[in-house]
């Protein structure tokens, strides 16, 4: 099942129209149908959005979740793996798709230079990204990085941010975090 077919369902199966649900996640109608019917295929920013107002994880709506417990990846599948491209013009890889109830959502990410465009992204909790390969420039707010092999950025996600590829292609690895999801507890003694 693809990732509109997914979404579809829940909503379906939450009892709301595609107004609704368009509404809470502060896009058109028109865009949610597009994404329902595999018309196209939004950045995480937009799934993590959509999610959100379906009560579930991004990875709810990238993979039937099945698993429990450790999930082991061998570099081969990944190396033959499919990326899905998205519309924003980046593609990605959704780490431990299959595992259900987990608390971070770890991606792969492949943009090249000249392609990625759109508007910059907002999405609710925190992320962290590390570059594998290439040169990026990476926006988060006002403030602009110049990224390699090695850096990496730790921010807020609900901050817009955005890349350019300034090498032919960068991939790099994101962990997306909720909100809430392992804060620390204040004890009073």
């Amino acid at each position: 099942m693809d990732i509109g077919a997914r979404i579809r369902r829940l909503r379906k199966r939450q009892g709301r129209t595609l107004q609704q649900v368009a509404d809470l996640c502060g896009f058109t109608k028109s865009l949610l149908c597009k994404i329902e019917t595999g018309k196209t295929i939004p950045p995480i920013a937009t799934l993590s959005r959509i999610a959100d107002a379906l009560g579930v994880k991004p990875s709810d709506l990238l993979a039937e979740a099945e698993a429990r417990g450790t999930v082991f990846l061998p570099a081969d599948r990944l190396k033959n793996a499919t990326l899905m491209r998205t519309d924003k013009g980046y593609s990605f890889f959704h780490f431990a798709a299959e595992r259900a109830a987990k608390l971070m959502e770890p991606y792969l990410f492949v943009a090249r230079k000249g392609e990625i465009g759109g508007e910059p992204l907002t999405h609710r909790g925190e992320e962290f990204l590390y570059v594998l390969d290439g040169q990026m420039q990476f926006r988060v707010g006002k403030i602009e990085y110049a990224l390699g092999p090695g850096d990496s950025l730790y921010f807020d996600a609900e901050d817009p941010h955005d890349l350019q590829a300034v090498s032919d292609e960068v991939r790099y690895l994101c962990v997306f975090v909720e909100p809430g999801v392992g804060a620390a507890e204040e004890t009073l003694s």
